[in-house]
């Protein structure tokens, strides 16, 4: 199975330009040489917006932004997973959606992690959800999730075969979440496919790209520079079973997650955070 990592070079809070770049980048997926899916980055049609500008760049799922992407989806025949700065009522979120290829939405994650400048402008999320997609269980995390283990760890009990990361990760951090993501996978004995903006962006910040896709093994099967570009690669799902032979940390693991499980009528699955542990 083809993925495309898509590591763009984003404007934060400018939705117009990264809407468009992120359709131009969908319009030209490698379909024909058997793309199915194509990965974007943290924020990747909004950036990242502020405590002061987050009421103007924020929209709804039903938004034009998302929508002109599923419409971009769907003539172009490849799902895509896609970051936005999301509103709910009088609430926002940093959300990422995974979209198949008659446009729909299959799931939604809002990131439950916030990182200090996502404090203040986001609402943290609540839950981990599965759907199925392509013959897989697919999971999503965004960025400074997958320096817990927790997360992947629900997925995983959720039976997720294939994790995606939107990422969003600056300098000087890249390597911190090279690290996560080999356990994170390894771990957990899935496939995860991170895909992370490049440039420069607001507040100085720059962000070094190196986008990866990881082997249930923890291996690297393929690796982006820290340019703009769209890497192609390919998942052999024949790993899955190599990986899971002789070790089965799932299986083994003995503690438990305390998390809510609930069982969707769409078939998705979730594990919810009923309360939040607080230490002060």
């Amino acid at each position: 199975m083809q993925v495309e990592l898509a590591q763009l070079a984003l404007v934060d809070s400018n939705v117009e330009h990264n809407t468009r770049k992120v359709i131009e980048t969908i319009g030209r997926a490698d379909v024909a040489g058997g793309t199915q899916l194509i990965v974007f980055p943290e924020t990747s049609l909004s950036g990242f917006p502020t405590r002061e500008n987050v009421g103007d760049v924020a929209q709804a799922v039903d938004g034009p932004a998302l929508s002109a992407v599923r419409n971009a989806a769907r003539e172009a025949g490849v799902a895509a997973a896609v970051g936005f700065a999301e509103r709910d009522g009088s609430r926002f979120y940093n959300t990422t959606v995974l979209i198949d290829k008659s446009g729909a939405i299959l799931l939604r994650y809002r990131k439950v992690h916030l990182w200090a400048s996502d404090v203040g402008v986001f609402t943290p999320g609540d839950r981990f959800e599965v759907c199925q997609w392509n013959g897989l269980t697919v999971g999503l995390q965004i960025c400074y999730d997958i320096e817990f283990p927790e997360g992947v760890r629900a997925l995983a009990t959720l039976d997720a075969d294939l994790l995606i990361v939107t990422n969003g990760n600056m300098d000087p951090f890249g390597p911190v979440h090279r690290r996560a993501m080999t356990a994170r996978a390894m771990e957990n004995q899935m496939f995860a496919v991170m895909v992370n903006r490049c440039g420069a962006g607001d507040d100085n910040l720059t962000f070094p790209g190196e986008s990866t896709l990881f082997e249930p093994s923890g291996d690297v099967a393929a690796e982006a520079g820290a340019e703009e570009t769209v890497l192609r690669a390919r998942i052999d799902l024949t790993r899955l079973e190599t990986s899971r032979e002789h070790y089965r940390y799932l299986h083994d693991a003995r503690v438990p997650l305390g998390l809510t499980r609930v069982d969707h009528e769409d078939g998705s699955r979730s594990l919810v955070i009923e309360a939040r542990r607080r230490y002060d």
